[in-house]
């Protein structure tokens, strides 16, 4: 058996259709809210899903089953089936079609097996699992969402798919695929009814920026370190309990109950800052998505399914931050955390409506987003809970190498943990494994202040 790393089979696929929605739905045109429509959310963001044969759908085509349901799940979800267009101010307003989303049918000469124990990105021939169909993956005027379904010879299946980002978060596209999944059972309705209201995240009349919002710094990249993107190289990194465990030991007591994102995230900001090796007065960022659906008050809509979080950021000085122990980052991750409430979203609306809707700042940033409670492995469209659930890749956006996710994982041995893509200059992989080996190595209180300088003197070597 060829390990994941190796593997190569063929793909046969059936000629690219449209699903329109089952039942007639309004031709109506609808804003996009002011969160969604920012530049850094304006591209296509690849999912996949791995599933498993089942004894109990013997003999149903999952292409076919999950057809249908996607057809009835699109009345509900009818934007899904429009285009999106661009107004005046930059704005995107969903031209509700009912053209339809992009479906194909595929065949793969390979078994679920045969992708190794360690299901985990990156994916062996992800460009055959998720087919770019020419002419269908810009942010205008293209189909909203495109599904791949793959049968395999062992009777599981691959469901890839692509959407726009601009139209839903991590949140809001579990929720249509739960959907989706329901009505494949034979829901007449899907359990939790979606809620448009992108108004609720709309900028204020009149616009007031009352927060600050570093994470959209302009920022020039004077010194060429933003990432190269020729010799990228993907890994993935596992970190379960004893990894947590053994960079929780490195910090102070009042930090030692500190989120796993938050030491996760101070560990991985470090590493890779040392990776790109930016001169130590150079500004670097960490920009985490935090979900704000629970900030507000009241809180949004249950089914809400657009964009609702926020890139809350930290910066440092990159000496400081490499210098300086692990209980730096980790205070600055907090804080950053902590800045996100219903004001701040609305702040960053207006910061949208009033600045040009601007990316947000990739010059010597880092992007991490936590998936692990999403729900991606739990869509079941009949055939049970998916094998693997989440991002396709890491490194995706308008920039690639800007952004990890962190995806639910039981590795090999049955440890449950959190699996994380990294995207860097090869060069920079080798010295980004280097430092984080040593970081997860050194334990112990009494070795702790010792063990920061020891990791970061082989940096420099």
């Amino acid at each position: 058996m060829a390990s994941a790393g190796t593997l190569k089979f063929k793909v046969t696929r059936r000629r690219p259709e449209l699903i329109a929605p089952a039942k007639p739905t309004p031709h109506e045109f609808k804003p996009l809210s002011d969160i969604d429509d920012q530049e850094g959310l304006r591209f296509q963001i690849p999912v996949i899903q791995f599933y498993r044969r089942s004894p109990a759908m013997a003999g149903k085509d999952p292409a076919g089953v999950i057809r249908e349901a996607l057809a009835k799940a699109l009345v509900f979800y009818y934007p899904f089936a429009g285009r999106l267009r661009e107004v005046d101010g930059r704005k995107l307003v969903v031209e509700c079609t009912g053209e339809g989303v992009m479906f194909i049918e595929a065949d793969a000469d390979v078994e679920l097996r045969d992708f190794g124990d360690a299901l985990q990105p990156p994916f062996p021939c992800l460009e055959e699992l998720l087919y770019d169909v020419p002419g269908s993956g810009e942010v205008l005027n293209c189909p909203l969402m495109l599904i791949q379904v793959t049968r395999l010879k062992c009777g599981g299946f691959i469901l890839a798919l692509r959407l726009n980002h601009t139209m839903a978060d991590a949140a809001g596209l579990v929720q249509f695929m739960a959907a989706v999944g329901e009505l494949a059972g034979g829901a007449d309705a899907p359990s939790v009814p979606p809620a448009w209201e992108r108004g609720l995240l709309n900028a204020r009349d009149p616009p007031r920026v009352t927060c600050t919002h570093r994470e959209y710094d302009v920022v020039p990249d004077t010194k060429g370190t933003l990432i190269p993107l020729d010799d990228m190289v993907h890994r993935s990194f596992f970190f379960g309990a004893a990894e947590i465990s053994a960079l929780r030991r490195r910090l102070p007591p009042r930090l030692r109950t500190c989120s796993t994102f938050e030491v996760l995230t101070a560990c991985l900001w470090r590493c890779r800052t040392i990776a790109i090796s930016p001169e130590s007065d150079e500004e670097v960022r960490i920009l985490c998505i935090v979900n704000a659906r629970r900030r507000f008050n009241p809180p949004l809509p249950a089914g809400y399914y657009g964009n609702a979080f926020a890139f809350p950021v930290a910066v440092s000085a990159a000496g400081e931050l490499i210098d300086r122990p692990l209980h730096y980052a980790v205070d600055l991750v907090r804080k950053a955390k902590a800045d996100v409430t219903e004001e701040y979203m609305k702040s960053a609306a207006d910061l949208m409506a009033t600045a040009g809707r601007p990316h947000f700042t990739v010059v010597r940033t880092y992007l991490v987003s936590d998936v692990t409670h999403a729900g991606f492995g739990d869509v079941d469209f009949g055939w049970g809970k998916a094998a693997y659930g989440g991002p396709a890749k890491g490194g995706v956006g308008a920039i690639p190498g800007v952004a990890s996710f962190y995806i639910p994982f039981r590795n090999s041995k049955g440890e449950d943990g959190i699996v994380v893509p990294v995207c860097l200059a090869a060069t920079a992989m080798e010295v980004f494994e280097k430092e984080l080996e040593a970081l997860l190595k050194m334990e112990g209180d009494d070795v702790a202040e010792q063990g920061e300088k020891a990791v970061f003197i082989t940096s420099a070597l």
